[in-house]
């Protein structure tokens, strides 16, 4: 009996990983074209115009608990600071496409490949 619990379960897992959707993965492009419209006035080229130490250099985003696509993505959503909230601008997934930006970016210090 036992056997046959194991079969079914393996089947139903097969099954299920099988014919699921695959997570789709965040758009670096797309989010470089929404960094542009909405971020580049105070965050041009990875700096912060109005507070030049929380840049979004690498260096910084990891000092400041900020290297982690979560973290760019609760930022983004709710703002702090002098930072507004886009929740209502931006659909989630492209706040999702901007965190994948600014992350490929950081680790490139910003320079264009």
């Amino acid at each position: 009996m036992k056997k046959f619990f194991s079969i079914v379960l393996l089947g139903i897992a097969i099954f299920t990983f099988a014919f699921s959707k695959p997570a789709l993965a965040a758009d670096s492009a797309s989010g470089a074209k929404v960094f542009s419209a909405n971020c580049a006035s105070c965050h041009a080229g990875g700096k912060n115009l109005v507070q030049a130490n929380k840049n979004l250099q690498k260096d910084a985003l990891e000092k400041y608990g900020m290297y982690s696509a979560d973290a760019i993505i609760a930022q983004v959503t709710n703002g702090k600071n002098a930072m507004p909230a886009f929740k209502g601008r931006l659909k989630p997934n492209q706040i999702e496409d901007v965190a994948a930006y600014v992350l490929e970016s950081a680790d490139k210090s910003w320079k264009k490949s």
